[in-house]
């Protein structure tokens, strides 16, 4: 399992993707991409705040 912090980065990366592409179908799918990548660093941040004992070395909460 990958760390919240990688997740936001890609997300980031997706978003960052879109921008270099014209509106339409392509860029759509890069928007839900990057939406569902933060989504798993949430999921990750709400994880680690339940079961602190599952944070990876240097991992905290909150991203």
């Amino acid at each position: 399992m990958k760390k919240a912090s990688e997740y936001r980065k890609h997300a980031e990366e997706c978003r960052i993707l879109a921008k270099q592409v014209p509106e339409g179908p392509q860029r759509d799918q890069l928007l839900e991409m990057a939406r569902t990548w933060d989504k798993l660093a949430d999921d990750r941040d709400a994880l680690i705040r339940k079961h602190p004992e599952l944070a990876m070395p240097d991992e905290k909460s909150g991203g």
